[in-house]
């Protein structure tokens, strides 16, 4: 980091892992480094000094070891393509900084490595949405948030994917000086100081079960037929089985009932129609089989954090440049 270094400037530490995603490094690189004049001081650790691998890049150098935790107000663990078990040297080091009052923070899947040094035990924490499942079943005794960018449990933060870790270091600012500097460092970074909405809009809904479960034919029917009023009835009629077997063979398939299954559907298929068409909200609405305009509404931003009209300017730029959001879409 350059320029002049504050005696009582916050220190913050990266714990760098092997097969770190190269983004989830350099987020909190960019935010706390190359600073001149600001209020924190940056350092890079690894389990031992030398090049640790990077995923999909060249492996980075890192000169300092895990001893250097012992001075940092705030560790932040990037995420890694595959998160191992952790050794022992790392859980405890992680472990200790934590029971000494250091502010600990993982963006992506780090969250996996503060969970297996038990700091999230008890506590509310999210991860990139294709890994959230896994979280779960993994730590059990973490309440996992799939929908959000971000968890502030105090001394104990988590983040999202990728880009939700630009955010959650955003927050970071705001929390230890400010909206000012936040706002600042922001502009400086070229990136909005808070993002409307959280994760759920990211989140890719699956339609079509990998297995299949002898449903094949209904499913491709059911998403034909998204306009009607569709029923669990009608549903197992046209797949020629009892009302039982049918909810039955959904669990099986898709971990849902039927009734959830559709309602995603529906979703998706709307996220589809905001993405790349011109229709007004009360056409989609009734393409997607999900009723009135304001219902529409109220069932989008309830599942996907925010109204259609967000989503439209978010993901289909074009229209997104002449939309402008009125107090109704909300």
């Amino acid at each position: 980091m350059s320029g002049r270094r504050s005696i009582s400037a916050h220190h913050v530490a990266v714990v760098v892992l092997p097969d770190v995603f190269p983004l989830d490094l350099g987020i909190p690189l960019q935010v706390f480094g190359g600073w001149p004049d600001g209020p924190y001081t940056l350092t890079v650790c690894a389990e031992r000094p030398g090049l640790v691998p990077v995923h999909g890049s060249p492996a980075v150098s890192v000169g300092h070891g895990l001893d250097l935790l012992a001075s940092a107000d705030t560790i932040i663990v990037p995420g890694q393509a595959d998160p191992q078990a952790l050794s022992a040297e790392v859980g405890n080091a992680l472990a200790a900084s934590a029971a000494r009052g250091a502010r600990m923070v993982s963006i992506c899947t780090g969250a996996f490595v503060l969970a297996d040094a038990g700091l999230l035990d008890g506590r509310r924490a999210t991860t990139h949405w294709r890994y959230a499942a896994a979280l779960a079943r993994q730590y059990p005794r973490v309440t996992v948030e799939p929908k959000v960018l971000y968890v502030d449990e105090g001394k104990v933060l988590t983040s999202a994917g990728v880009a939700a870790g630009l955010d959650l270091c955003l927050h970071l600012i705001l929390r230890d000086f400010g909206a000012r500097l936040a706002n600042q460092r922001a502009r400086m970074l070229v990136t909005a100081p808070h993002r409307t909405g959280g994760q759920a809009q990211y989140i890719d809904l699956p339609v079509r079960p990998e297995r299949s479960g002898g449903l094949t034919q209904l499913y491709d029917w059911a998403l034909l037929n998204l306009h009607q009023p569709l029923t669990v009835d009608q549903l197992a009629q046209q797949a020629g089985m009892s009302r039982r077997t049918l909810i039955r063979r959904f669990h099986a398939d898709t971990g849902q009932p039927p009734m959830r299954w559709l309602l995603e559907a529906r979703l998706s298929y709307a996220r589809e129609l905001l993405e790349s068409t011109d229709l007004t909200v009360e056409g989609v609405a009734r393409r997607c089989g999900l009723g009135t305009p304001a219902n529409f509404r109220t069932l989008f931003k309830e599942h996907l954090g925010v109204p259609p009209s967000i989503y439209r300017d978010t993901f289909h730029p074009a229209r997104g440049s002449r939309h402008r959001t009125t107090a109704a879409d909300w």
